[in-house]
C-alpha cells in the first residue's frame, strides 16, 4: 500500500505534511519546508500534534490470502518504509522543537512494526538516545555486524578494538552515531556513519581497499576525509543536503570539487579495479547499440572512487564531447545507481557532462538536453547548483539560451531553499539582461525571503539599476518586487527604490511609481 489510501484520515495541515513525506527520497526536506511555513503561521505546533495523534491511531489490519489473523496496529506501521524513513529523518531534524512525550509515543507505535527496514531501526534507536533513552542496542543489523567482522579480518592486524564495538555493554555516546575504533598499533580512529543498508557496508569496504592499494596500508583518517562525503539520498539526500534557513548563502567556491594537478590527472593513477569498468564505460559511450542491465551496472564504479579518481575518470571519458543522443541513456544509468552518488562525485559528473555543453548553446536547448538537465537537478539539486548553475551565472558569456534553461530549472526543480541560494549567487555578479530574466523567475517562484535578503536585493537594485534605465526586463522585475513583496518595503527601502525609479525611462515608469506610492 503506497500510503495515499490513508490521506483522508488527516486534517488539512497534517495532510500537507503527509503528502510531503510520501513524495519520494526528498520527502524529509519537503516536510521540513512545509513545517516551517506552518510554524510561522501557527507557532502552537497544532499540525504536528494532529499528525502524531492520527499516526498513532489504531487501525484494523485485515487478513490476506496468507491466512494471517485479524490484527490491530498503529496507522504509522501501515505506511511504506520510505515514508517511515522520511518521517524519522524529519523528526531527527526538528526533535528539539517537539514535545518529547509525543516523539516517544510515535517511536513506541513504530516498534509494533514486525519487519522494519534497517534505516528505520537505526533512526529509531538514534532518536531514542537523543531523547535520553537507555536503549543500548547497536544501530547496525546483525548482518552488518557479521560483515564488519569479516572486513576487520580481511584488513588484518589486531582486532581487539573492533571486538569492543560488538559488546552490548559498550558505553556509547547518546548524541553521535556508532564509532568503530580500529585497533591498529597507533590506534588510528575512523568514523563509520549510520548505514542505510547492508549494501553500503560493501561500499565502505571497497573504499578502504582503494586506499590500501594506493598507499600500502589503510589510512582510516584519509578515508573519512575523502571518501565518505555521501550526498543526501532524499535526506538532496539526509545530507546534500539539509536545508538551513540561516545558511543559504554558503560559498560556491567552498563546496566546489577540488582541482587535481596535471601529474595526478592521468589514467595511470587509476587502480586496476576502477580502470577495467572505466574502459567498458568508454566503449559503451562510443557504441551505437542499446544498453542492457549488465551494461548499466558498470557505472557503479563511480561509487567506488574517491574525488580525485572521479575527476581523472571524467577526463578519461571526455564526457563533454559525447553525442547528445547518448545523454538520456547515460543519465538513466546514473540515476539508477544505489546508493546515490556523493555530492562531490555528482558535482564533478554534472560539471564534466553539462557545463561546456550548456555554455556553448547559441539557441534554445534541445528537448533531450532539457530533460537530462532537469532529471539530474531533481535528484542532485545541491550538486547542480554548485557545478552548473553557479558557474553559468559567473560566466560573462551567459546568454538568452542559457537563461531560458536556468529558468526551466528554477520553475521545475528548485525548492525554496535552493531558490534563495541561487538568488544570493546573483548578488555577487554583475547583472546583464539574461541575468535579469533569471532573477525575475526566482522572484516569481515566491521563495521564502526574509527582510535581510530583501535589503540586500534592494541594495543591488540601487547599485546596478543605473545600467538598465531603458530595460523592460528590469522594469518588470521591479514591478514584481513592488507588488509581490510590498510587505518588505520599509521606509529606508522605499527611499532607495524611489531614487532608483527617478532615473528610469521605460513606459512602465509611472506604473512603478504608482505601485510604490500605494505601499504604506
Amino acid at each position: 500500500m503506497n500510503g495515499n489510501h490513508f490521506l483522508s484520515r488527516f486534517d488539512g495541515q497534517s495532510k500537507l505534511l503527509v503528502r510531503s513525506l510520501l513524495s519520494g527520497v526528498s520527502g524529509a526536506h519537503r516536510a521540513l519546508d512545509v513545517f516551517r511555513r506552518q510554524q510561522r503561521a501557527n507557532p502552537e505546533l497544532s499540525s504536528w500534534t494532529n499528525l502524531v495523534d492520527t499516526l498513532c491511531r489504531d487501525e484494523v489490519v485485515y487478513p490476506g490470502t496468507d491466512g494471517r489473523p485479524l490484527t490491530v496496529k498503529a496507522l504509522v506501521c501501515l505506511f511504506p518504509a520510505l515514508f517511515k524513513q522520511n518521517l524519522l529523518t524529519f523528526i531527527y531534524l526538528i526533535h528539539s522543537l517537539l514535545p518529547k512525550a509525543a516523539v516517544l509515543r510515535l517511536l513506541q507505535c513504530l516498534s509494533q512494526d514486525s519487519s522494519p527496514s534497517p534505516w528505520v531501526s537505526a533512526l529509531t534507536r538514534q532518536l531514542e538516545r537523543n531523547l535520553g533513552s537507555l536503549n543500548k542496542e547497536h544501530l547496525f543489523t546483525p548482518v552488518c555486524r557479521g560483515r564488519l567482522e569479516k572486513l576487520s579480518q580481511r584488513l588484518g592486524g589486531d582486532t581487539a578494538g573492533w571486538a569492543e564495538c560488538f559488546s552490548i555493554e559498550t558505553e556509547e555516546s547518546q548524541n553521535t552515531p556508532c564509532l568503530l575504533e580500529l585497533g591498529k598499533q597507533k590506534k588510528r580512529k575512523g568514523n563509520f556513519d549510520i548505514l542505510d543498508s547492508d549494501e553500503e557496508i560493501l561500499q565502505q569496504s571497497k573504499r578502504l581497499k582503494i586506499e590500501e592499494s594506493r598507499s600500502g596500508h589503510v589510512n582510516a583518517e584519509k578515508v573519512r576525509e575523502e571518501g565518505l562525503d555521501a550526498e543526501e539520498p532524499a535526506q538532496e539526500s539526509t545530507q546534500d543536503h539539509l536545508p538551513n534557513d540561516m545558511k543559504v548563502a554558503e560559498k560556491l567556491e567552498g563546496d566546489a570539487p577540488s582541482e587535481v594537478t596535471a601529474q595526478d590527472n592521468s589514467c595511470d593513477s587509476l587502480p586496476e579495479h576502477i580502470m577495467a569498468p572505466a574502459l567498458q564505460i568508454k566503449e559503451l559511450l562510443e557504441s551505437q547499440t542499446e544498453w542492457d542491465q549488465s551494461s548499466t551496472d558498470v557505472f557503479q564504479v563511480f561509487n567506488d572512487c574517491d574525488p580525485k579518481q572521479v575527476e581523472v575518470l571524467c577526463s578519461m571519458l571526455n564526457l563533454s564531447d559525447i553525442a547528445e543522443q547518448t545523454l538520456p541513456k547515460l543519465c538513466s544509468s546514473l540515476l539508477a545507481l544505489s546508493p546515490d552518488l556523493s555530492f562531490s562525485t555528482a558535482a564533478m559528473l554534472i560539471k564534466s557532462l553539462l557545463l561546456q555543453r550548456v555554455l556553448s548553446l547559441t539557441e534554445p536547448a534541445s528537448r533531450c538536453l532539457v530533460t537530462v538537465v532537469m532529471s539530474l537537478c531533481s535528484r542532485y539539486t545541491r550538486s547542480m547548483c554548485h557545478a552548473l548553475i553557479g558557474p553559468l551565472l559567473q560566466d560573462e558569456s551567459l546568454g538568452n539560451a542559457q537563461a531560458e534553461l536556468l529558468n526551466k530549472l528554477i520553475e521545475g526543480c528548485l525548492d525554496s531553499h535552493y531558490t534563495l541560494l541561487v538568488l544570493q549567487m546573483t548578488f555577487k555578479i554583475s547583472w546583464s539582461e539574461p541575468v535579469l530574466s533569471i532573477i525575475h523567475s526566482l522572484l516569481d517562484s515566491k521563495p521564502d525571503i526574509n527582510e535581510e535578503l530583501f535589503t540586500q536585493l534592494t541594495a543591488q537594485l540601487v547599485c546596478q539599476g543605473p545600467r538598465f534605465i531603458k530595460s523592460m526586463k528590469f522594469a518588470k522585475m521591479l514591478l514584481t518586487i513592488l507588488t509581490k513583496y510590498a510587505s518588505f518595503v520599509k521606509p529606508p527601502n522605499k527611499q532607495s527604490l524611489s531614487e532608483c525609479l527617478m532615473i528610469h525611462e521605460t513606459f512602465l515608469k509611472k506604473s512603478l511609481q504608482a505601485a510604490l506610492k500605494r505601499i504604506p
